[in-house]
């Protein structure tokens, strides 16, 4: 007798499936109601797949709503024609199977499939119950978050409009001649912006790297290597503090283009911004919060001393009296440091009163030079360089510059920036001598901008909390 052959070691007693193929998706099955009547079916069959939710049995019938990634659907199961009846019959809230069948219209006119046979693809352990019905608690929505997007209405929608704006931003640009390119997320020198970086170590090469805080000194290298139009969305981060506004690893789209200025780059940032709410939303008119955001070009462009005036119903600039200036300062519980000049001094006081009250989108021109290291000083105006920043509903979505491209004027700038940091500034810029290489090989008149995905969704998805738009946010970890 043949002696009985052995099991492979590894092999498990599994029978699910390793695929489950020629599926149809939900949203590509509903025009077929049309076609049919009340308690009529289709002739073809079609497969379908995704979690079972809502189970209804009555008596030998059992109805549940089949959901995946594009929508819901009705099964109807029948013990005289379903396979495996009592075995569907047991099926939790939240299982994963695959089905096979013709679409039908019930008596009572529900488009359904009418299940012939069906296979579990993986059962939900655990439960889907009144533990998640309706939860708020976002410490454990945002941990599990592969549970909130099934049990919480208008999350998935979120995501899904987030991926729509990424590749809107991308066909946008396309069009108008721009390249997308990747620059090194882990860097030798922590540069680009003014914030405190995350610290590695690479062993092989026994040194100390960066996570990116910005990849703007990257990108400027492109265009002085001959690509005129560029862009990068990817992630940054920043060693900063969680607020509803803030995670330590975000998503910017970063785009540099040789031969034009920030009065160029402001029509672009609004060109490209209310295309891509118009053809998400539908209109340029975007409901957030109690107010009503008009995306439609021109925006609203003032200084940012004409602002923080306007606001406070007296003259602030650079040249007003150092006295008055500090007694504002205290008035509105601004603290000066020693170092602080009066550029730092009015911009700390434009964030105290001022920012928070610009709604509609708004650019604010023409920034102290004294905290704007690497944009062009301003063709006008002594002390003040060419930069805006964008502000929607109290926030800043957007910053670009005029960039500087004088070699010599960037490492004033750079030492300047690096004594601060001596001095105690961590978010303070270091002095890049690579890219003060590059700018020596001659960078063109260029305008750069920066606009923050994460909050560019949230405007969109009417959301306060940029955790609600980043899948994964930084947590924690659970006790």
């Amino acid at each position: 007798m043949l002696e009985e052959e052995a099991v492979p070691q590894g092999i498990a007693e599994d029978l699910r499936p390793y695929s489950f193929q020629d599926v149809s998706s939900v949203a590509s099955l509903m025009h077929l109601s049309d076609e049919l009547n009340p308690g009529e079916r289709g002739k073809t069959e079609i497969r379908v797949a995704g979690r079972a939710m809502l189970i209804r049995r009555q008596g030998r019938l059992i109805f549940a709503s089949l959901v995946d990634s594009t929508g819901h659907i009705q099964l109807f199961a029948s013990a005289s024609e379903t396979d495996k009846f009592d075995s569907f019959s047991q099926l939790s809230i939240g299982d994963w199977i695959g089905v096979t069948g013709v679409v039908m219209k019930t008596k009572r006119g529900e488009f359904s499939v009418a299940v012939r046979e069906w296979t579990m693809l993986a059962e939900n352990l655990r439960s889907f119950g009144d533990k998640w019905r309706g939860i708020s608690d976002p410490d454990l929505r945002y941990r599990q978050r592969y549970v909130d997007l099934w049990v919480n209405p208008g999350v998935r929608e979120t995501f899904q409009v987030r991926s729509k704006v990424v590749a809107s931003i991308r066909r946008y640009l396309d069009g108008l001649g721009f390249m997308e390119v990747e620059t090194p997320m882990l860097q030798t020198i922590p540069t680009g912006a003014m914030a405190e970086p995350f610290v590695t170590h690479h062993n092989a090469l026994d040194l100390d790297l960066y996570l990116r805080i910005a990849p703007e000194l990257f990108l400027k290298r492109l265009v002085v290597g001959g690509f005129e139009k560029v862009f990068e969305i990817g992630r940054v981060f920043r060693n900063e503090g969680i607020s509803p506004r803030h995670n330590p690893e975000f998503t910017m789209l970063e785009l540099y283009q040789a031969y034009v200025d920030y009065n160029d780059i402001m029509v672009l940032t609004e060109s490209l911004v209310s295309h891509v709410v118009s053809e998400i939303l539908g209109s340029t008119v975007v409901p957030y919060g109690s107010e009503l955001l008009d995306f439609t070009p021109p925006w609203r462009r003032d200084t940012l001393e004409n602002l923080v005036s306007e606001k406070l119903g007296e003259q602030i600039s650079l040249e007003m009296d150092l006295g008055r200036l500090e007694g504002l300062l205290k008035e509105y519980d601004v603290e000066a440091k020693p170092d602080w000049g009066p550029g730092k001094k009015v911009v700390e006081l434009y964030e105290k009163t001022t920012e928070s009250t610009l709604i509609q989108p708004t650019f604010v021109l023409d920034f102290p030079t004294e905290v704007s290291p690497l944009a062009r000083q301003h063709r006008d105006k002594a002390n003040r360089v060419e930069r805006f920043e964008t502000f929607v509903a109290g926030r800043e979505l957007a910053n670009a510059f005029s960039e500087l491209n004088d070699p010599k004027v960037q490492r004033e700038r750079f030492e300047a920036q690096l004594a601060a940091r001596e001095a105690g500034d961590a978010e303070a810029m270091v002095l890049d001598e690579d890219y003060l290489r590059s700018l020596e090989y001659g960078l063109p008149p260029t305008g750069g901008l920066g606009i923050g995905i994460d909050r560019l969704v949230m405007l969109l998805t009417n959301n306060q909390q940029i955790r609600e738009v980043v899948l994964f946010p930084t947590m924690r970890p659970e006790t």
